[in-house]
């Protein structure tokens, strides 16, 4: 049985379809976003490439109605057992049952690593037809639980908690193994407020970690979407490597000032195998199926702001963009190994001052002692930010260089007190 704290023991790292893609991503383009992280981010630890919602979905991107995301009932392609399949039409190598296999063992051979997104639950149409689960006895209708349904996306019956419905699980992830999947970011899973009383995602949750470490192959779970419930924070590290602790982030400035509470409240509970998720980085090009193809809404100082808060408290960095148009300031961000180095298994990271107007945040790598410390302007007009060398760490002189980590100018500590002047919504980030 795999142990899963024994890899993805730093924040996995990648490329996600859904904020340009949305539903509609088709294998070219998961191919060209492979190519594109193969040759430009992978040398600094990018590696997963993650087919996101909807890739079992016929003619997904032509049978949505305007203004629909999900159709009811659309046409799903599905195995005997009633285990959803890529759609043959827009993923031409899973024909003849091969599955995600070829595609996948296209990203392996790059050195990558391949994911796929579920929902919860067990198809309605394999409900409805009454298919047969693999290992069971039951059929589908009757290890689906009809009132527990997905509020925002109808394909979905959730699984009722018995030895058949474990069985399915067994049975999805015995397959998805089988075709070489590293990732499984599994949705309409990790909050239950969407729910109230009938919330069957807690045992859905341990199934799904229960036939994943039975599989035999390392792959990483993540659960979505937030926020995640603090109160349960034991529950996520027992049962998965990520899980997300916001809904849904975009590019809006209205959202990310509230993730610097989040990443405070979660702080203490990112550890080795256990990272909690604050979401994709919408940057560079995305949106292009919803309707308004854009270069991200943030400035460049909030994007700034946003690649330096996820790293100095160790998120998962999953990209949004299209990789192939990926401009070079972007790519610049994402490659900024100095920041990224705060990822590393032996860092650790917390918030040191919040207010409304500003926010600290300290990344200490516990081998080597070097820290990093990250002054955010989290109101709108450019200000003044100060902490001193005592509230940073005992152990400093007040000598110390301290390098500014975007490039600007490099600064020291006057009168045991560390000032920078930040811009509105920026972001200084000095290594001592």
């Amino acid at each position: 049985m795999m142990n899963k704290n024994t890899f993805a023991l730093t924040p996995p790292m990648g490329w996600n379809s859904y904020d340009y893609y949305d539903t509609a991503v088709t294998e070219a383009d998961v191919r060209r976003n492979a190519d594109a992280m193969h040759e430009k981010l992978q040398r600094f630890g990018y590696e997963y490439v993650v087919v996101d919602i909807s890739w079992y979905v016929k003619h997904a991107a032509a049978l949505r109605p305007e203004g629909i995301q999900y159709t009811p009932f659309d046409e799903l392609a599905m195995d005997e057992y009633g285990r959803l399949l890529p759609d043959p039409n827009r993923f031409p190598s899973s024909r003849g049952g091969a599955g995600f296999k070829p595609l996948a063992g296209y990203i392996h051979s790059l050195g990558l690593k391949f994911g796929i997104h579920i929902m919860r639950g067990i198809p309605r149409a394999a409900a409805q037809n009454h298919m047969k689960v693999k290992g069971a006895a039951l059929t589908a209708d009757r290890v689906a639980d009809p009132a527990s349904i997905c509020p925002w996306n109808p394909d979905m019956y959730g699984v009722r908690n018995c030895p058949e419905g474990q069985a399915y699980y067994d049975s999805i992830i015995e397959l998805y193994a089988s075709w070489g999947v590293d990732f499984i970011k599994c949705d309409d899973i990790c909050d239950s407020r969407l729910y109230g009383e009938n919330f069957s995602g807690w045992h859905e949750t341990e199934m799904l970690r229960k036939a994943i470490d039975r599989c035999g192959r390392p792959i990483v779970l993540s659960l979505s979407p937030g926020p995640a419930h603090i109160d349960r924070a034991s529950f996520y590290q027992k049962n998965a490597n990520m899980w997300r602790i916001t809904d849904d982030f975009w590019d809006n400035w209205k959202l990310l000032k509230p993730m610097f509470r989040r990443c405070e409240m979660w702080q203490d509970h990112v550890k080795e195998g256990c990272f909690p998720d604050c979401d994709m980085l919408p940057v560079g090009r995305i949106g292009k199926v919803f309707g308004e193809e854009r270069m991200t809404r943030f400035t460049r100082d909030e994007q700034r702001t946003m690649m330096a808060l996820w790293c100095l408290f160790r998120s998962p960095l999953m990209i949004g963009a299209e990789l192939s148009l990926l401009d070079e300031e972007t790519e610049k961000l994402l490659a900024n190994e100095a920041l990224l180095s705060c990822l590393k298994q032996s860092a650790h990271g917390e918030q040191l001052l919040l207010d409304e107007t500003a926010a600290v945040w300290k990344n200490e790598d516990r081998v080597t002692g070097e820290i990093r410390i990250g002054l955010f302007n989290l109101s709108d007009e450019e200000q003044e930010i100060s902490i001193s060398k005592e509230e940073i760490s005992e152990t400093l002189t007040g000598a110390e260089t301290l390098k500014e980590l975007f490039g600007e100018e490099d600064n020291c500590f006057e009168n045991g007190r560390l000032h920078a002047s930040v811009p509105g919504h920026g972001v200084r980030v000095y290594r001592i």
